[in-house]
Formats: C-alpha cells, sequence, structure tokens
C-alpha cells in the first residue's frame, strides 16, 4: 500500500491530461503479443519496429544483437522508446529460452511449407513474433525452433516487404482480433502500476528529490 500511496503522490506532479493519457494507453497495452528482430542491419528499421510496437499496444520488444548492435533512433521510434520495454539479448539462443520461460511460442515470420496466412492465425495462444535479417531472413536457429510459420499473403510481382512493413500489418491485424476477443490480454494489476511508476519516473524532473522529500516526511 505504501508504494501505492507514493505512486499517487508522484502522479499529482502530472497534468490530468497526462495522467488521463497514460491511463488510457495502459488500459490498452499487452503482452499477450510481443516482438522479436534477429539481428537487423539497418537502424530504422529497428526503429520502425518499436514505433509500431508503441502504436499497436505491444509493450515488450525483443531485440538480438549476435551480429549487429545499435542504438535506436530517436528521430524514427518518434519516442516510442520511452513508453515501449526493450530486452536485449546477445545470442538468439538466450532470447528463444527466456521467451519461452515466459510461455511464449515462436512464431517465425517467413514463407515455409507448414505456414499459415496471417488471416487464419491462432490468437489465443501467447505469441512472439519473430523478424530476421533485411536480406538473409531469420537464422536457422529460429526456423528450427519456431512453433509455427506466418506469412503475409502477396499477390503482386514483389515477393517480400521490408520488416518494418511486415511488423504493422501483423501486429494490427492480430491486435484488432485481440481486442475483439474474450481473451485476458490486458497488463495484470501489478504490471499496470510497474508501468505507472517507470512512466511517471521518464515524465517528472527532480523525480529522485521528489521521492527523497516524500519518504522523508512520510
Amino acid at each position: 500500500m505504501s508504494d501505492l500511496n507514493l505512486l499517487n503522490y508522484l502522479e499529482t506532479y502530472l497534468t490530468e491530461n497526462r495522467k488521463e493519457r497514460f491511463n488510457k494507453v495502459l488500459a490498452k497495452r499487452t503482452k499477450h503479443f510481443t516482438v522479436a528482430t534477429e539481428d537487423v542491419y539497418q537502424l530504422h528499421n529497428t526503429s520502425a519496429v518499436m514505433r509500431s510496437c508503441d502504436v499497436f499496444g505491444i509493450q515488450e520488444l525483443s531485440i538480438v544483437e549476435e551480429v549487429n548492435s545499435k542504438r535506436i533512433d530517436g528521430e524514427i521510434a518518434m519516442g516510442a522508446q520511452k513508453w515501449v520495454d526493450l530486452n536485449r539479448y546477445h545470442t538468439t539462443k538466450d532470447c528463444i529460452k527466456d521467451l519461452k520461460a515466459h510461455g511464449y511460442q515462436i512464431v517465425a515470420t517467413t514463407p515455409h511449407g507448414n505456414d499459415c496466412d496471417l488471416i487464419d492465425f491462432d490468437i489465443t495462444k501467447k505469441s512472439c513474433f519473430f523478424f530476421g535479417r533485411e536480406t538473409e531472413g531469420l537464422s536457422k536457429q529460429i526456423i528450427d525452433e519456431a512453433d509455427c510459420f506466418l506469412k503475409i499473403p502477396m499477390v503482386g510481382f514483389t515477393e517480400s516487404l521490408n520488416i518494418s512493413v511486415s511488423a504493422a500489418i501483423i501486429l494490427q491485424h492480430v491486435t484488432a482480433k485481440l481486442r475483439k476477443s474474450s481473451i485476458k490480454w490486458g497488463l495484470s494489476e501489478d504490471e499496470l502500476i510497474e508501468k505507472r511508476f517507470d512512466w511517471v519516473k521518464k515524465t517528472i524532473r527532480n523525480y529522485d528529490a521528489i521521492v527523497a522529500h516524500y519518504k522523508l516526511n512520510s
């Protein structure tokens, strides 16, 4: 209860519009679906994927940096890096292990002999959508360990889409279906409180001093 009291106190430093905005966005956030990128080379692609995660309510993004390691481009992410949780991994193996430990099935976004069209994808399972490098695509390790394969049907001469475009199309489709379903897809009460603290900390100036003052006078 003391933590919640502190949170309520800290939120008095927010404008009513900002506090209302936080609550409205958090009500649409989910960890039922998540996204992972594997050694994406072009910085703007990872940044754009993060932006799509924020837009469609995906709270977490995992990035494998086994070969390529770069910072998020703030201009392209448009501030999404403040609101989307970023998990970084040095190896694909560690990323897959962690995701499976959290109950996610691994969805390889690539055409395959046993692939599934986007429109037919089963949204009931917790899923992580993996996107690979711009030229090589997903690694053999992802292909070997994937629980299912997902493709976006295409009818033109072009046989592939930019990964950030693919991510946006997939996330828009699956999250729209998810919110119309009876699945309990929202953040838990503890997760909501955690994110409220996180977002307040990223918003209030002199956060540490304000917290110290509160504890001194409590």
